[in-house]
């Protein structure tokens, strides 16, 4: 069967869970728990979050069951085999200081969502799009002065450490014995998402684009969440 053939990696936003209009508010419901420990017992344990949350934020979201998973946060920065500890590098003092400059250009807009991560920050304007050149400047500036990453997503920007991204987070997991010898396959529905779903093809396996038909890496795709939900519970 499938399950038996793969090791499987999913990201968490606009995959697993709807997207929100404020990052800390999405929801994790328990039936989408009840079916990450029913993949987990099936797939042996090759599964893993994959998101560019860091692994602090996905555990406060999904709740104590989390510290059984395993998680590679933060675009590949941060990688937590499950019941282990968390591997990552240092928080530069430059992403301190791009978290000021973020607050102090949108201090006056309520609307504009400011996430600060273990090793990255965002400026979320989903509520207000209308400031996304702003943002697209400010963060194109920054990079320019600091040398962190610039990375887009869906109606955000943001800063983060060099050197990572979810696909070698994915090659990472894939080169450990749990999840060696399978044939690697990624959800995400993000351009965030694209390093992965490449790795994936490299290493023999495949990535799924979760949403609207675009041009992407990914060599299936999957409607919307629900349509994730389904497929999962499927295996």
């Amino acid at each position: 069967m499938l399950a038996d053939q793969i090791s499987l990696f999913l990201d968490f936003d606009g995959t697993l869970v709807e997207l929100a209009e404020r990052p800390d508010a999405v929801v994790v419901t328990p039936s989408l728990t009840a079916l990450l420990m029913q993949l987990e017992a099936r797939l042996a344990g090759r599964v893993a979050l994959v998101s560019g949350r860091s692994v602090a934020q996905l555990d406060q979201l999904i709740g104590p069951y989390a510290q059984s998973l395993t998680v590679v946060g933060s675009h590949g920065a941060e990688i937590r085999m499950a019941g282990k500890d968390i591997s990552s590098g240092a928080r530069p003092v430059a992403l301190d200081e791009a978290e000021a400059a973020f607050r102090e250009a949108f201090s006056g807009n309520a609307n504009v969502v400011i996430e600060v991560k273990t090793l990255g920050v965002a400026a979320h304007y989903r509520l207000d799009p209308s400031v996304e050149p702003i943002a697209e400047t400010l963060a194109q500036q920054l990079a320019a002065e600091s040398g962190l990453y610039l990375q887009g997503g869906k109606m955000m920007v943001e800063l983060r450490t060099d050197g990572h991204d979810k696909g070698s987070g994915i090659a990472a997991l894939m080169a450990s014995p749990r999840f060696a010898d399978r044939r690697p396959v990624f959800l995400g529905d993000d351009v965030t998402d694209e390093p992965g779903f490449a790795r994936c093809a490299e290493l023999g396996g495949y990535g799924v684009l979760v949403g609207a038909d675009r041009p992407t890496a990914a060599a299936y795709r999957l409607a919307d969440v629900a349509a994730v939900h389904d497929w999962l519970a499927a295996l």
